[in-house]
């Protein structure tokens, strides 16, 4: 880690951004309640694909899951493995869906 330069009074600069930086300039100006509903929509928005990406991720998990117990043989129930069967059909279909949706409305 760097240390911060001293300033003229021989005590360290313990600011995180030098005053000419364009970070600096942005925390110093107030942001409006326009420019503040925007970047939180923006934000909300971004966090909302985040999640919705996870989504897929997990139901493609869980269709890999379900084709190991509709495979497994008499060890799993049979309803269990007919079911799973189903899963394994019916889940890639939604998540390939879901990213559909996503890269449509991005």
């Amino acid at each position: 880690m760097a240390k911060s330069p001293s300033s003229k009074s021989g005590k360290p600069d313990l600011r995180l951004v030098e005053a000419e930086s364009a970070v600096y300039e942005i925390m110093k100006t107030p942001e409006t309640t326009g420019d503040r509903v925007k970047r939180l929509q923006s934000e909300a928005r971004f966090l909302a694909l985040e999640q919705v990406e996870a989504l897929e991720t997990v139901l493609l998990q869980a269709a890999e899951m379900a084709r190991e117990i509709a495979e497994g043989g008499d060890a799993y129930p049979v309803g269990a493995r007919e079911i799973a069967s189903r899963l394994h059909a019916d889940l890639p279909v939604k998540a390939e869906t879901i990213r559909a949706i996503v890269h449509k409305t991005t």
